[in-house]
């Protein structure tokens, strides 16, 4: 007899299942008022003496276990029912995950950012909210420069000292007061001008300015870099550059690239000349370098800038440059697999 309720014990041990109907069958079975149990003590009276506590510990034995399976089954099964009340129908195939995608500008700012980072370019960043000294004075752009006319400026509070920035150059030099030669840095960033907004114009736009400050640099060191970043960026090896001014650059020069005439959408943005504009660049100023607390004897360096939407616009062939401001969602899912 011992031996059959060790088999029982075995078996309810073993005993699993999900289905509400076979827990309750089971139950029945060993606990239930005819069941396996109510027999079983019944038998009780005809043990003999000597074999009754051990018999009597074996049942007890028997049924603990049964009701300890009953109400971990129950147990699972509630919690199982109250995950399908959550969560839904867990066995039903799953609908797609919707992907999201990364803004245009930000996936052309990390490509360009890595282009330049292969060749030793780190990144620094600086506030948006500028004083007059960091955005004009120390560009070489003391108060009344006309120069000063080329970008219309927002001025907070009417305060004529502190300004949205008009260009991360302010950036630098930040960076070349607290970092000395030899200096090699990128500077990604928002920058705002006072701009009627049009298909080719924005008065919130972002740039990626450089800045290489050592001795003995050179503008060949400049073309070589700038004809690496066009290579890498575009595919493009054949870049000019033309005379042009900025107040912060002497040299100065507009960096164009030979897009090619190949489509009719090449005649369109090149209008049928195959060059397009893309930066631009010059050897930094002795004056910048000397407002800096460098010392222009020794050190030379050169700048480069970009319009970040510009580059975007180059590569996606995205003709209005609002698009990149209006959130429309058919717009950015364009770009879901473009990482």
């Amino acid at each position: 007899m011992l031996e059959k309720i060790t088999g029982l014990i075995d078996e309810v041990k073993n005993f699993e299942t999900s289905s509400p109907e076979e827990i309750e069958n089971f139950r029945i079975k060993y606990l239930g008022s005819k069941g396996i149990l109510k027999d079983l003590f019944a038998e009780f009276k005809n043990v003999p003496n000597e074999q009754k506590k051990e018999f009597g510990q074996t049942i007890n034995l028997l049924k603990k276990s049964a009701e300890e399976k009953v109400n971990t089954l129950k147990e699972a099964l509630e919690s199982a029912i109250e995950d399908k009340g959550v969560y839904g129908d867990l066995t039903r195939p799953s609908e797609p995950i919707e992907l999201g995608s990364r803004h245009p500008i930000s996936i052309v700012k990390n490509r360009i950012i890595e282009v330049f980072n292969r060749i030793g370019f780190t990144v620094s960043e600086g506030p948006e909210i500028e004083d007059d000294w960091h955005n004009f004075t120390a560009l070489n752009l003391p108060e009344y420069h006309p120069a000063r006319d080329m970008q219309d400026t927002f001025f907070i509070e009417k305060n004529p000292d502190t300004l949205l920035r008009t260009h991360t150059s302010s950036v630098q030099v930040r960076y070349m007061e607290k970092n000395e030669p030899p200096i090699r840095t990128i500077s990604p960033g928002r920058v705002f001008r006072n701009e009627d907004i049009s298909a080719r114009a924005h008065c919130i736009f972002h740039q990626v300015e450089g800045l290489y400050i050592d001795t003995d640099v050179s503008f060949a060191d400049l073309k070589q870099t700038l004809l690496y970043f066009t290579k890498e960026m575009f595919g493009k090896s054949k870049i000019r550059l033309r005379p042009s001014y900025f107040p912060f650059t002497e040299p100065s020069a507009e960096v164009d690239i030979y897009w090619g005439l190949e489509t009719e959408t090449d005649y369109r943005i090149t209008k049928g000349t195959g060059w397009l504009e893309i930066m631009g660049c010059g050897m930094v100023d002795p004056n910048v370098l000397k407002n800096c607390n460098i010392d222009p004897t020794k050190y030379s360096g050169y700048a480069f800038g970009m319009g970040i939407e510009r580059i975007a616009m180059l590569l996606y062939q995205i003709p209005d440059i609002r698009m990149f401001y209006e959130n429309d969602v058919r717009f950015l899912e364009q770009f879901k697999s473009v990482i």
